[in-house]
């Protein structure tokens, strides 16, 4: 699908073009988009009014994993992880843009985990559970430790700040982790990163049984209506999993680094992702490819179809998580560094702004 809206020039540091039925799409589907970039420093909402596409970037340090659950949102960042929240009556009465957004996420939870590398997360209940890349386990995050180790490997021995498999991927179904993946079966010190083109796996964590050990670095795995997706990055492919089969069917292959899955309704949505000439992405045949983009390609979920795209003009160049944002049509967000997220105030029945500088409030 090349039909792209190209009509001006991007001016915008996130300008992006996107196939002209997308605005539609995200606007009939009453949603929004959250996207984190640890390349660009941003976690970006990207909304639409029906006719055209919103960007609004914040800045977060290094954002990885995000998971959403409600009016929760949890950024995984390179020494933190932050809990914000939305509240819709903060979002009409933003004193910058008042009537302009219908939510507004707010920074409201730190946990200062120092630095673990964490990849893909999700809220469990009240819990946040995540992927510790550099531990290679699977943790939760409750701010009483840097982190409580819950699972790992069979074949990881010990923990260790290592990162000797590059556990990266969670699925979870009713409240509990299924399926993981990784970049390999290794044990050693960054072991995965030889035969990391084809040593990727896909692990049942009840079973601690691995499905596949021969994948090409395999992301993001997701459950949707009780079948197994995920991506396999390193060919730009997107594939549905059979795990009592142990077999897989390639739905759809795409112009990029596929990593970061989300799904709603009939549609799911798949980051994209250039690739830099670095150790780690620099030997892949997908490296070799001119028409690589960045962005988020939509595709039909029962066919695989893919029926819009986005692509990011200048500025992001890797996306690391896709998540959806039902039921909000022009979110916004503050970010940690801003000045503003001292002034907005929730309370389960009234918000409100501070005056800046003398400690007023007015609702």
């Amino acid at each position: 699908m090349n039909n792209t809206n190209r009509a001006s020039a991007p001016t915008h540091p996130f300008s992006c073009n996107h196939t002209p039925e997308l605005p539609e799409l995200l606007a009939s589907l009453k949603i929004s988009l959250a996207i984190s970039t640890y390349q660009a420093g941003k976690v970006i909402l990207v909304s639409s009014d029906g006719e055209s596409i919103h960007m609004l970037p914040r800045n977060f340090d290094t954002p990885m994993g995000l998971a959403v659950d409600g009016n929760r949102m949890a950024v995984a960042t390179k020494n933190e992880v932050i809990s914000l929240a939305y509240d819709r009556s903060m979002g009409s009465t933003y004193p910058k843009k008042p009537g302009v957004y219908d939510a507004l996420y707010m920074p409201r939870l730190t946990f200062y985990t120092g630095a673990l590398s964490m990849h893909d997360m999700a809220f469990i209940g009240p819990a946040l559970l995540g992927v510790n890349t550099l531990f290679s386990c699977l943790c939760w995050i409750d701010g009483e430790y840097s982190f409580k180790p819950v699972w790992k490997p069979p074949f990881i021995t010990g923990l260790a700040s290592e990162d000797r498999c590059h556990l990266n991927g969670l699925a979870v179904e009713e409240g509990k982790p299924c399926y993981v993946t990784a970049l390999g079966m290794t044990d050693t010190l960054q072991g995965w990163r030889e035969k990391k083109l084809e040593g990727g796996m896909l692990m049942d964590v009840e079973t601690n049984e691995a499905i596949f050990t021969d994948l090409p670095m395999p992301h993001s795995p997701r459950i949707f209506d009780g079948t197994l997706y995920l991506c396999l990055s390193a060919t730009g492919e997107v594939a549905r999993v059979d795990a009592e089969s142990g077999t897989y069917e390639v739905i759809q292959k795409l112009p990029g680094f596929t990593r970061g899955f989300a799904r709603f309704g009939d549609y799911l949505f798949v980051g994209l992702s250039k690739l830099r000439k670095t150790h780690t992405f620099g030997d892949l045949d997908l490296a070799t490819r001119k028409d690589l983009i960045c962005g988020v390609a939509v595709l039909h979920l029962q066919t695989g179809a893919l029926v819009g795209q986005m692509e990011f003009m200048r500025t992001c160049e890797e996306i690391y998580d896709v998540q959806v944002l039902p039921g909000l049509i022009r979110p916004g967000i503050i970010g940690p560094d801003s000045e503003v997220r001292s002034q907005g105030l929730s309370t389960p029945g009234a918000s409100f702004w501070a005056a800046a500088g003398d400690g007023g409030c007015s609702k």
